[in-house]
C-alpha cells in the first residue's frame, strides 16, 4: 500500500545517512511518522521525521530533511516530487501514474476496494448495546449500535478477526421487576386486584406485553403463584422486540450471550475460586469482597452478598473470563457514561486473574440529546416517556440515523437534530453523501444511453486515467487513492467519525467537479476518462457507506 511504500523508502533513506529512527518497537518502517496533510497544496503525504531526528543527530531539521530527500530511491512512477517545507517537513506529491493506478484498482476490485488481507492481529470480540431487556431500544442504544457495528466492519476490513456480541442481563432484579410489572398489568386486564410493584416499569409497552399473554397460561401462572412465568414470558418478548428493532436498523450480532448461563453453568463459582487464589478476596460481615483498591480502584467491591447472592460485578468478571476461555485475545466493550465508574473495578479484576493489560478495553459512548424544533426531547425508560429506535427509524430512516450517530467522536456528547436529519438537501450530510453516489449512477445511465461506457481493459483504463489532469480531477484521484489507508487508520484508531468526515469531503470534491466539468462530451477519450473517474468515486463512496452500515442508493 502507499503508506507502506513511502515509509519503507524514508526508512532506507535514514539508514543511508546513519540516522536512528525514533522508538524501538515494531518494524523499522512502521516508526516513520506519516500523515495526509489537511491542505492538498501541502502534498499528498507528509512526514515530520526530520524534526524528530534533528535533536538525535545534532543537526538543523532542514539539513536532516535535505539529506533524507537526497537519499530517497522512489522513482517517478511513485512520486512526482518530495519538497521541504517550513522548519523541515517533507511533503510528497504522488505521481499521476500512481494516482491513476489507484483509480484503476478501485474499479477493478470493486467491493473489495479498501479491504486489507488477513493479518495476524489478535482476534477481537466487541460487545456493545447490551441493554437491559426491560424495554424497547432507544436512541442511546442506537448510537452504541451504530458505533459497534461500524467498528466490527472496520476491523474486518482491516484484516482482523472481529465478532459482535450482545450480553443479555437476564439474571438480575431489573428482569424480575419487568415480570412483576407485566403480571400486574395482566391482572388489571382480567379485572383482578393489582398492586403495581415499586420501581416497576410504567411504559405503555408493558401493557402491550401483558395483552399478548395467553389468558389460560396467565391465569394458570397466577393460580400457581408462579411469578417466574411472567418474568420469562416478558423477557423473551422484549428480547425478540429488541432483536427485531436492531435488525431493522442493520445491526446484527454473532452471539446473544445470556448472563443466566454463567449462573447455571458454574462459571461464577469457578471465577470466585480463581480470584480467591489471587489472594485478593476476603470476608467481611458475611459477604465476600474483592480487594480492588489494591489495583487503584477507589474502594473494595462485593463479590457475594451476605445473603449468598452473587453480585453483578462477579457475573461481569465471569463473563469476561469466559471471553478469554472462548479464544478471544482482546475484548472491547462499548459502555454508556453511566458505567464509567465500573471500568476501574473491572480492570482490577482482570489484573488479579492474570490477564494482560491489553486484553480488556472499554470505550465510553457518550449520551445523545435528541432535538426537535430546537427543543430537547426528554427520555425516561421507567416512566415510558422516550423515543424508541423504531420511532427513530420511522422518523428519519436507519441510514440517516446511523450516519448522524457516527459523525462525532464517541467521546463527545451528541446533539441529534431531528429536523436536519429529515431534510433532503445538501445541509444534511447523510443525504449529501448518498446523493453523490446516486448522481454518479445517473451519469453512468445517461452515458450508456448515448453509447458511452468506462473502459474495461486495464491498459485502456490506465491510458484514460492519464488524461485526468484538471485540479478537480486530481482532488478526486487523491481522495480515492487515500481510501485504503483511511480504512486501516480508522480501524486502528477505532474512530468511525474519520470515515464520515472523509466521505463528506469526497462528496464535496465530487459535486465541485460535477459543476466545473462536463462528464459526457464530444471528446470520446476524455469522456471515457471521466466516466472511469466517477465510477471510481461511486465505488469508493459505496464501500465507505457500507462500512458505516449505510446504503448507497442508485436513485434519489
Amino acid at each position: 500500500m502507499l503508506t507502506t511504500t513511502l515509509r519503507e523508502a524514508v526508512a532506507r533513506a535514514a539508514a543511508k545517512n546513519a540516522f536512528p529512527l525514533p522508538g524501538s518497537d515494531g518494524p523499522t518502517a512502521a516508526r516513520v511518522p506519516l500523515e495526509v496533510p489537511r491542505i492538498a497544496a501541502h502534498g499528498d503525504y507528509a512526514t515530520n521525521l526530520a524534526l524528530v531526528l534533528a535533536k538525535l543527530v545534532g543537526r538543523p531539521p532542514r539539513q536532516v530533511a535535505e539529506a533524507l530527500v537526497a537519499a530517497l530511491d522512489l522513482g517517478p512512477d511513485m512520486i512526482e516530487d518530495a519538497t521541504i517545507a517550513g522548519p523541515g517537513f517533507i511533503n510528497f506529491r504522488l505521481s499521476p501514474a500512481r494516482l491513476g493506478l489507484a483509480l484503476v484498482e478501485a474499479v477493478e476490485v470493486g467491493d473489495a476496494w479498501g479491504r486489507w488481507p488477513a493479518t495476524n492481529a489478535p482476534p477481537l470480540l466487541i460487545e456493545f448495546v447490551s441493554a437491559n431487556p426491560t424495554g424497547p431500544m432507544n436512541v442511546v442504544n442506537a448510537r452504541a449500535a451504530a458505533v459497534g457495528s461500524a467498528l466490527v466492519r472496520l476491523h474486518r476490513a482491516a484484516g482482523r478477526k472481529a465478532d459482535a456480541e450482545f450480553y443479555v442481563n437476564d439474571a438480575g432484579r431489573q428482569v424480575d421487576l419487568l415480570g412483576a410489572s407485566v403480571a400486574a398489568r395482566f391482572r388489571e386486564r382480567l379485572g383482578l386486584p393489582s398492586e403495581f410493584p415499586e420501581d416497576g416499569y410504567h411504559g405503555d409497552y408493558i401493557g402491550d406485553v401483558a395483552a399478548d399473554v395467553p389468558e389460560a397460561d396467565g391465569r394458570a401462572a397466577l393460580a400457581r403463584g408462579d411469578t417466574h412465568w411472567f418474568r420469562d414470558f416478558a423477557l423473551e418478548r422484549m428480547l425478540a422486540w429488541q432483536e427485531r428493532s436492531l435488525a431493522a436498523y442493520g445491526t446484527t450480532f454473532d452471539r446473544w450471550y445470556r448472563e443466566s448461563t454463567l449462573h447455571t453453568g458454574g462459571a461464577l463459582a469457578e471465577t470466585l475460586a480463581e480470584l480467591e487464589k489471587s489472594g485478593f478476596v476476603y470476608e467481611d460481615a458475611g459477604a465476600r469482597w474483592f480487594r480492588s483498591s489494591a489495583f487503584g480502584d477507589e474502594k473494595d467491591r462485593v463479590l457475594v452478598r451476605g445473603n449468598g447472592e452473587p453480585s453483578y460485578y462477579l457475573a461481569d468478571i465471569a463473563y469476561h473470563r469466559d471471553k478469554a476461555r472462548r479464544g478471544w485475545a482482546r475484548s472491547l466493550d462499548l459502555w454508556g457514561p453511566d458505567h464509567h465508574g465500573h471500568v476501574a473495578r473491572m480492570v482490577a479484576a482482570m489484573k488479579a486473574l492474570g490477564f494482560p493489560d491489553e486484553f480488556f478495553r472499554v470505550t465510553i459512548v457518550q449520551f445523545v440529546r435528541l432535538l426537535s424544533k430546537g427543543e430537547l426531547v426528554k427520555m425516561s425508560k421507567r416512566a415510558g416517556e422516550f423515543i424508541t429506535l423504531d420511532d427513530l427509524i420511522a422518523e428519519v430512516g436507519a441510514d440517516c440515523a446511523k450516519f448522524f450517530f457516527l459523525m462525532r467522536s464517541t467521546s463527545s456528547h451528541l446533539d441529534f437534530d431531528m429536523d436536519l436529519a429529515k431534510s433532503q438537501n445538501a445541509d444534511n450530510p447523510a443525504y449529501y453523501v448518498q446523493y453523490a453516489h446516486a448522481r454518479v449512477a445517473s451519469l453512468l445511465r445517461v452515458a450508456a444511453e448515448k453509447g458511452q461506457v468506462p473502459p474495461t481493459e486495464r491498459d485502456e483504463r490506465l491510458a484514460a486515467a492519464a488524461l485526468l489532469i484538471a485540479p478537480e480531477e486530481r482532488a478526486l484521484l487523491r481522495a480515492i487513492a487515500h481510501f485504503p489507508e483511511l480504512v486501516a487508520g480508522t480501524a486502528a484508531a477505532e474512530e468511525p467519525h474519520r470515515l464520515t468526515t472523509y466521505l463528506d469531503e469526497l462528496a464535496k470534491s465530487f459535486h465541485q467537479f460535477y459543476h466545473e466539468h462536463r462528464v459526457v462530451t464530444d471528446d470520446v477519450a476524455l469522456t471515457q476518462a471521466r466516466l472511469l473517474l466517477v465510477r471510481g468515486v461511486q465505488q469508493t463512496v459505496h464501500n465507505g457507506l457500507g462500512l458505516l452500515g449505510v446504503s448507497a442508493p442508485e436513485r434519489m
